[in-house]
């Protein structure tokens, strides 16, 4: 399965729960209040992954990485839901990643773990000049 096609089942679970969604986030305010219920959503999600691991120094506990993945799919679905609601396609999502990843190896061979890359030059930051603004995404 890709991840176009995650996309579209993403997209149809979220217009049977509410099919007014797509149309209603056309409002910015709308919008907003979605992208942060959703958000929400994940942040929820990745709590109780946390809490599946035994996390808790004074309580003997088992971790359930069974769970985990549970968790993290349920977080897939937010974080999906929070891609299409910012106007985010599966290419856009593949495109940006590829680059963002070339940035950040970027940055660890010039110094980011060391604290001597320049994040900023000329009051640009490098996500602008090499994420968002480039059109390169190899």
């Amino acid at each position: 399965m890709s991840l176009e096609a995650v996309f579209e089942e993403q997209i149809r679970l979220n217009e049977k729960i509410n099919p007014d969604l797509y149309s209603e986030i056309k409002d910015p305010e709308i919008r907003r209040r979605r992208f942060l219920d959703f958000e929400l959503a994940l942040r929820q999600e990745s709590a109780e992954a946390v809490d599946s691991l035994n996390w808790k120094w004074w309580k003997k506990d088992e971790d359930d990485w069974d769970n985990i993945k549970v968790e993290l799919v349920d977080m897939l679905h937010f974080w999906v839901s929070m891609c299409t609601v910012a106007d985010l396609s599966p290419q856009d999502v593949f495109d940006l990643y590829l680059k963002k990843n070339k940035l950040n190896h970027k940055r660890q061979e010039e110094g980011y773990k060391e604290g001597n890359y320049q994040k900023v030059i000329d009051g640009v930051e490098d996500n602008r000049t090499y994420v968002l603004d480039s059109g390169d995404s190899k």
